[in-house]
Order: C-alpha cells, then structure tokens, then sequence
C-alpha cells in the first residue's frame, strides 16, 4: 500500500514537472521562431538598404534571387549567390497561390514571409522572404527572394528540446531516488555513475557506430562495403593480426620466462630483475622505438656505424615485432606471476615423490595449471598489439596496420565515418579471442588450492638449465639497458647518425620549443589523477557493496574503454562532443575526461580486488554508529583500500603522461600533449629533441612510481620460501 502511494505521487508529480517542463519549452520556442522571423526581415531590410540589386548579402547561411518586373508579363530574372536549381524552383512555381500572394505583397511594399519552411531540393529546407525591390524612381519594379538556411534554428531548436528532456529525466531520477531510496547520497552516487558512463562511453560509441551507417545524410552500407571489399584494408587487417599473433606469442614466451624464474626458483637479485620485468610498461610508448631506431635504423649506430649496413631496414613487421615484445612483455610476466604464485607445490612434489623427473613435472603439472594464465596473458598482449597505435605510427614503414590506417583516413582524407569503421574492425579478432579463451577455460577445473596453501616451493629446474634460464633474462635486461641508454645517449649527441660529437644544444632546444605542451600534460595528468581514483573507488564501492537495478549494466560500461581501442576512442570523441550541447572539441576538459574515463577500469578492478578482501561488517558497525555514507567512504573505506587507491592514482597519472592513441585526435592549439610532440620530432628526424622529451617523461613517471611505493607498504605474508 505504501508502495502503492509513493507510486501515485511520483506520477503525479512526474506529470505535473512535465507539463511545466513542455510549456516553458513551448513558449521558448515561440518565442525564439517570433526573433528569428523578425532577424530575417532585418536582414532582408539591411540587404536591400543601399537600393542595390543583384548584391549578395553578407550572411554566408542566405541565397538571394532579384527579379526585375512583374512575374509571368516578360519579367527579367536577375541573381547572384544563388544555383540554378534556386532559380529554376521559383520560375516553376511563380503562379501557384502561396508565391502569387508573396509577389503581390511585395509589389504592396510589403515583406511577405511564408509561415513554414519550403523543400525546393531533397535535403534541404529553408525560410523564404519575398522584399519589394525598388527602381531608380522610387516604384517597386522588382522583388528579392531570399531564402534563409534553417541550420541554426534547428541547431538551437534541438538543444533547446535536448535541454527540456534532460530536465524531465533527471528530475524524475532525482525525485525517484529522494521518494524510494533509503540512502539518498547512495542512489545520486549511483546515478552520477550511470550518467557517466552514458554521456562518455554509451553515447560515443553509439555516434561512432551511426556514423559507419550514414553516407550523405542517408543511411547506408556504403562505407562497410568500401571497407570491406578495399584490399588495401584487408592487407592492414591482415597485418593487424599477424602483427598481435607474433607479438602476442613472443612476450608471452618472454614474460613466463620472467615469471618462472622469480617466482619458482632461487635466483639472486630477484627484485632488480622484477623491476626490469616491468619497466617498459611504465615508459611513454615512442621510447623503445625510438631507441631502436637510433641503433637499427638507416643511419643507426649499430646498422651504419659499427656494422656499415646499407640495404637493412628495420621498418616494417620485423621492427615492430622486436618493439612490441620489449615493450609488451611485461603484461604477460606480471600476468602470469600472480598465476604461477598460486600453484600450490603439493601436486609437483607428489610427483617428484612419485620418481617422476623435473622435466616431467613441469609438463605433466605446473604448465598444464598454468595454462589459463598463460592464454589469459597471450589474449592480453594480443588485445594491445592490435590497439597500439604509436608504435606502427612511426616504425611500420610500408607495412599496414588498421589503427594507422584509421588514423590517416581521420586525419588525412577526414573520412571520420571509415576510421571510426575501421577501428570498430579492430574489436572483431579481440571479442573473438576472447570468447574463444573463456569458452576453452570454463571447460576445464584447474582448481588446485582447496585449503590452506603450501608455503613452499619447489624447484623444478637443474643448476644447467637454470642457469640457461637466468642467461636468457640477463641478455633480455641487457638488452633493455641498451634500448634505455641509448635515449638518454641521444640527449648528449649533436645530431644522431651524422655527427656524434658532445652536445647540450639539445637539452635547451627541446625544453625551450616542448615547454608548454611539458606544462599542459603535467597539468592534465594532475587533474584527471584525483577525480579517476576517486571516481574508480566510489564505482568499486557500489558494484561490491551495493545491490541495485542495472548493476551489471553499469559495471560492463565502466570496464568497456579498456578493450576499445585508443583510435575508437577518439574518433567517437570528436564525433559527439563536436556538437551542442556538449561542445568539448578543442578543450582541455575533454581530454581530462577521456583520462579519466579511459584509466578507470583499472582503478575499479584495483578497488573491487581490495574490498571483497574486507569484511562489510566493519562498514556496517560504523553505519550502526550513525555515520553516514559519505563518511563511512572517507573513514573506513579509502583508509582500507590505501594501496588500491594510490595505486589508482599513481597509474592514471602515468598512463595520463603517456598517452597517444586518442589523445592525438583531441588536442588542439591551446592544449598540446608531450608524446605528441616527440611524434612530430621522431618524424621530422630530430632524435635529439625526442630523445631528451622522452627522457623528461621517463623521469616523471619514475618520480611518481618511487613516491607510490614510498605511500605503500609491503605486505611481507605474501612472500614465499623456496626450497631445492
């Protein structure tokens, strides 16, 4: 019965608003039509002032035709700004009675408007207005035609409904949620979320989809079909994939040679080579390309110098291969170091027991188990190779890729609608794989910890091979050392490939020309960082804590940026935000939001990770207490979740600082982004410059890793002993 009433009085009160609500958009709307009838009957008076004809009036939206003489009694049409079509339309309707009372109106001395816009081509429609034209005696002897372009009115018109719409839904949330919700602050949090991701991610995507399905105003496949029958795109969707399958199995294999060794064996400086297992993925994203450009390129220190090459090329899939695995890998090693980690050693060592040999062992047991983390980390790289975007930027040469391919469709040829298609294609072999991984894991238990796990871990590798092992990572560091050196070498050399000589010219060119796009990224990252971590925790919150309608609804849409790929991203942006009422193109506050939006899938993972880990009842007891949610959150929830939240902050930040993929399609000349400028360095050939940018980067983002790690603290129960 309660229920029942609260139900009615939302009714009501819902259809109350909306009356309201429709008549001050109504009289808005009269309102607005009444100034933009009379705007045009100065126009036209402003026009025809100076007793002029055959003048084309300033307005760039406004065609005019001047007819001399009585229409149908030998008249003489004279025109300027106007098309043939314009002309032939008012000759073939000058006798029917809506023109036959405008042309006697205007031989009144009257200004004669047709109440409603008039379609004289397909498409487009448009206000006319009939103006008596004057002779030299002062007698009406002619008459002005304009017609006037209706964009702006339905420009305005649309936002204006935009406007009395969005009034209506979100004061039937808001009341809905102060009528039914017995925590209000709870409800607004979970529709400020829902608006988000709405506004940010669904709307997006929704337009860059549309948009694939639109050609000349119409809907139409023609895109898709251009697409998909352009064998220049097949060979980049070919390449694409050839690409991520290469990459994909080269940093998994290198990534659980990582993994293997420091987790189920005793290696010295254990810590050094897991710093260098995850170095790469904290550096910008041009620094290994360009790295291994300046020592394998055309005029390369190694290519050219040392080895004098003059028909190597490291462009192309070969290079992009070698940069990805570097720079990649370290997904698949952190990946299947929490796998491997897991492993209770109980099954390996009934094996051992069993007579069963190391080799046997790994075989039969530790590979088998940790198969799903190893496609889980293969499918991982393989998603990012496809969506890397600065790497093939520089060093694919000829060989093509389709987040290249929709870069230059958007900014080369400006077909918004192919490279938003394009990057949609990108999704294809993703989903694909990863339905694929998920399919294959659910029917198979890999289930090895039923109760407390073994704290020790047994070595299934002899002193020969692990010294193998530990070789094979001692040349990938060094080869990284070699890879990192050189960039901070090219900082210091004149002009790289011609004169090697000492040099500080560099240093002060690159932060005289980079130091405002230094101080626009810094000041970005800075203020996307507090909003994505707290954002990110408020979400992971809610989805743990939290039962509501449209739960997975919203959690799938907050985790939907992670697999988009950074080309998608920005194409949609520009596409939706180009426009009123949300008109962003241009802005920094654009970027800031696709910051945040792009980096807060992994906040919320960090966060719901940390929560489900803390019991509710502490939550409950302080509620119990009369907190209420807001300081529950501050009090009990962020203190709890620290590490998951620093490292929230500390992640966006650094992923803020290195990004490229849709940043690139949204900066404009009053916000600029560093990796964008050593882009345009590495492409110019000044290696120098980018070099010493790159460098500036790599510092940042090492400052505010060591000012995490100073924030957390590590937890020493998650170590374990190794024993031979």
């Amino acid at each position: 019965m309660k229920n029942q009433k609260r139900l009615l009085l939302f009714g009501v009160v819902l259809l109350f608003f909306g009356a309201v609500d429709l008549w001050i958009s109504k009289n808005l709307t009269s309102a607005f039509m009444e100034y933009s009838s009379e705007q045009r009957r100065e126009i036209a008076r402003m026009a025809l002032s100076g007793g002029g004809r055959g003048e084309t009036p300033s307005p760039k939206d406004l065609r005019v035709v001047f007819i001399q003489g009585l229409p149908g009694i030998d008249e003489q049409h004279l025109y300027n700004g106007s098309d043939e079509s314009f002309l032939r339309y008012l000759r073939e309707n000058e006798k029917t009675p809506l023109f036959a009372k405008a042309f006697e109106s205007a031989f009144y001395e009257e200004i004669h408007q047709p109440p409603h816009p008039l379609s004289w081509k397909e498409g487009l429609s448009e206000y006319l207005l009939f103006a008596p034209l004057y002779g030299e005696e002062g007698w009406v002897d002619g008459v002005a035609v304009f017609a006037f372009s209706r964009e702006g009115e339905q420009n305005f018109l649309g936002l204006l409904n935009t406007f009395a719409v969005g009034a209506f839904i979100l004061f039937g949330a808001v009341f809905g949620v102060i009528l039914w919700s017995r925590d209000p602050v709870t409800g607004f949090a979970i529709l400020g979320l829902f608006a988000m991701v709405g506004i940010f991610v669904a709307y997006p995507l929704f337009q860059a989809l549309r948009l694939t399905f639109l050609h000349n105003g119409t809907y139409s496949l023609e895109i898709w079909r251009s697409i998909l029958a352009s064998r220049q795109y097949g060979e980049a969707f070919r390449g694409s994939l050839l690409l991520g399958v290469c990459t994909a199995t080269a940093s998994t294999l290198v990534g659980f040679l990582f993994a293997f060794v420091l987790t189920r064996t005793r290696v010295p400086c254990r810590r050094f080579f897991g710093a260098m297992g995850t170095l790469p993925i904290i550096s910008p994203p041009f620094s290994l390309t360009l790295s291994v450009i300046l020592l394998f390129g055309n005029n390369g220190l190694i290519t050219r110098q040392i080895l004098g090459l003059s028909g190597f090329s490291i462009y192309g899939l070969g290079g992009l291969v070698l940069v990805q695995t570097m720079g990649m890998f370290p997904i698949a090693f952190l990946t299947l170091s929490g796998v491997l980690q897991a492993i209770d050693s109980t099954f390996e060592d009934a094996a051992l027991d069993l007579s069963a040999s190391r080799w046997t062992t790994f075989r039969t047991i530790t590979f088998p188990l940790a198969l799903p983390g190893i496609l889980s980390a293969w499918l991982l790289v393989f998603t990012n190779s496809l969506a890397d975007f600065a790497n093939p930027l520089i060093l694919s040469g000829s060989y093509r890729v389709l987040s290249v391919e929709a870069y230059l469709e958007v900014t080369g040829m400006n077909r918004l609608g192919n490279g938003a298609a394009l990057s949609i294609l990108l999704l294809l072999p993703t989903l694909t794989a990863f339905f694929v991984q998920r399919f294959w894991v659910s029917r198979k238990s890999v289930v090895t910890v039923t109760g407390k796990p073994s704290a020790r871990v047994t070595e299934l590798v002899t002193p020969g091979v692990k010294r193998l092992l530990l070789g094979s990572m001692i040349l990938v560091v060094l080869f990284l050392f070699a890879l990192y050196g050189t960039i901070v070498a090219g900082c210091f050399v004149k002009n790289w490939g011609i004169d090697y000589s000492f040099s500080l010219e560099n240093i002060v060119e690159a932060f005289t020309r980079g130091k405002d796009a230094l101080t626009d990224t810094l000041t970005l990252a800075a203020a996307a960082t507090p909003v994505a971590g707290i954002i990110s925790m408020i979400a992971a919150l809610l989805l743990v804590r939290k039962r509501f309608p449209g739960k997975r609804l919203l959690e799938a849409l907050i985790m939907t940026p992670f697999a988009l790929p950074g080309t998608l991203v920005g194409i949609s942006y520009i596409l939706a935000f180009n426009q009123a009422p949300l008109l962003l193109v241009g802005t920094g506050l654009i970027i800031v939001i696709n910051y945040v939006v792009r980096e807060l899938p992994v906040g919320v993972e960090g966060g719901v990770a940390s929560l489900r880990q803390i019991d509710g009842s502490i939550e409950e007891a302080a509620q119990d207490l009369g907190a209420d949610t807001p300081t529950v959150f501050r009090t009990i929830v962020l203190p709890l979740i620290r590490p998951a939240f620093i490292s929230s902050l500390s992640y966006t930040f650094v992923r803020s600082m290195t990004a490229v993929s849709a940043v690139i399609f949204l900066i404009s000349a009053k916000w600029y982004h560093l990796t964008v400028l050593i882009y345009n360095f590495s492409e110019n050939l000044r290696f120098g410059l980018a070099s010493v940018l790159a460098t500036t980067l790599i510092l940042i983002v090492f400052a505010a890793f060591g000012i995490m790690r100073l924030l957390l603290r590590q937890n020493k129960y998650l170590e374990k002993t190794i024993s031979f």
